[in-house]
């Protein structure tokens, strides 16, 4: 198995790589997350029409580029070294798939090829709090215990298992759909969407069918019929409003929803909708994880930069062993990431099964290695380093409000392990049996 890139890759790298150095410092970031859209438009055009970023893994055939799973990670990890803010993750890793995956020929028709030239932008939204659940990430997805409504025993993928009641599971909270003759309508609120304020199409997990015939279904809103108000109220009954974040470059928002019409993705409500989610979501992992690598990858670079130049006792504070150690162990982690990423992003096309447990699995390792590399970050920079304003906080807080939205960490963990069948059912109910002590 040859695991280096080829000359397209490695040419995809480059190009993006080259424009974001250009266009992306930390300042450049810092002023996009101030606008109104939470990242710079010009950009994101330049980026959809000179390299095709956003229809980078979708077919030829709705206007995409073709490729597959690792040449998105590859531009995940370049977006991730500048802390790129874009609708790339909600668009590319989340809307865009799941239409792709469950959507009519007519809805592909319509959504893939706006998508993929950049026109227009997509999300997902979910129950508050509920992105990892949903995606499978940290529970829920497609597990059902036996005898659940749409469960198919341990490890089925019964219709609309919404684990953990991520969905509502018919009772309150959540997101809820009816039927109101030919239109469904949706009502509920969902928080931490992602780009929710901004994205021209939602795609909305709902709950419906009550308990006798529970289930979620995706359905599409936000029709460009319908001219936003103030304050982000439009005529349908969508109310949109930006959340204060942790972190700034990954915007966020809050969707309520009242009677808004809507269309169900795809020809009737028996799709596996909770497998698509599956799979995407362990897309989505491997996506994620690249993206931390990058960043990981930039922090320690400007942490090797910086030990070199600043000095103590009259010199470079990286020729020090202890700091020297403490950059190597981060270089490690970091290495050890990136290949376990790269690793998920072929899966999730060679081997999807594999994925599922791969994608969890490198997610912990990239945000385990983001965390430390921006750590030592403000450790090593010394007292400018600890300032709120230096560009190592933006890498500090990527970690923290990554690990908030799709983790935690000993999360994926747990559930990447349950999934492979490390722990038989039960086994922590055994007894060990000990020596008894013998008195001396």
């Amino acid at each position: 198995m040859d695991a280096s890139f080829s000359e397209e890759q490695g040419a995809i790298q480059r190009a993006l790589r080259d424009v974001l150095a250009a266009r992306s410092e930390s300042d450049d970031v810092k002023a996009a997350v101030r606008t109104e859209a939470g990242y710079d438009k010009e950009l994101w055009g330049s980026l959809a029409r000179e390299l095709g970023l956003p229809g980078l893994a979708l077919p030829a055939e709705y206007d995409g580029v073709g490729c597959g799973t690792v040449e998105l990670a590859l531009a995940f990890e370049e977006a991730g070294r500048v802390l790129l803010p874009s609708p790339l993750l909600a668009t590319a890793g989340l809307a865009a798939p799941l239409v792709a995956a469950l959507g009519t020929e007519e809805q592909r028709r319509a959504l893939l090829p706006p998508l993929a030239s950049g026109e227009l932008t997509a999300t997902l939204a979910v129950a508050a709090g509920a992105l990892p659940l949903a995606l499978g990430l940290t529970g829920g997805g497609t597990t059902a215990p036996d005898g659940a409504p749409g469960g198919t025993g341990n490890g089925g993928t019964g219709n609309g298992w919404s684990g953990n009641g991520w969905s509502g599971d018919g009772r309150a909270g959540g997101i809820q759909a009816r039927r109101d003759g030919e239109v469904w309508r949706l009502y509920g609120e969902a928080a931490q969407v992602l780009n929710g304020h901004t994205a021209d199409r939602l795609v909305v997990a709902a709950h419906t069918g009550g308990f006798a015939r529970s289930r979620t279904l995706l359905f599409l809103a936000g029709h460009e019929e319908a001219e936003p108000h103030d304050r982000g109220r439009d005529p349908r009954g969508l109310v949109r409003v930006r959340q204060t974040a942790l972190d700034e470059t990954r915007t966020v928002a809050r969707l309520e929803l009242r009677d808004v019409p809507a269309v169900l993705l795809g020809e009737s409500d028996e799709a596996d909708v909770s497998g698509a989610l599956v799979r995407a979501g362990a897309r989505v992992a491997a996506l994620l994880a690249a993206e931390a690598v990058g960043a990981a990858d930039s922090a320690l670079g400007r942490t090797v930069e910086y030990t070199t130049l600043r000095e103590q006792f009259g010199r470079p504070v990286g020729s020090f062993q202890a700091v020297q150690h403490r950059l190597a162990d981060v270089y490690v982690q970091v290495r050890t990431a990136r290949s376990a990423a790269y690793y998920a992003a072929w899966a999730a096309d060679a081997d999807p099964g594999e994925a599922e447990t791969a994608g969890g699995l490198a997610l912990a390792q990239a945000l385990e290695a983001l965390r430390l590399a921006a750590g030592e970050a403000v450790q090593l920079h010394g007292g400018v380093g600890f300032t709120w304003e230096h560009a190592a906080h933006l890498y500090f807080k990527r970690a923290a409000g990554d690990d908030l939205l799709f983790g935690p960490v000993h999360r994926l963990r747990a559930h990447a392990a349950e999934r492979a069948g490390l722990f038989a059912r039960g086994a922590a109910d055994r007894t060990v049996e000990r020596p008894e002590r013998v008195a001396v």
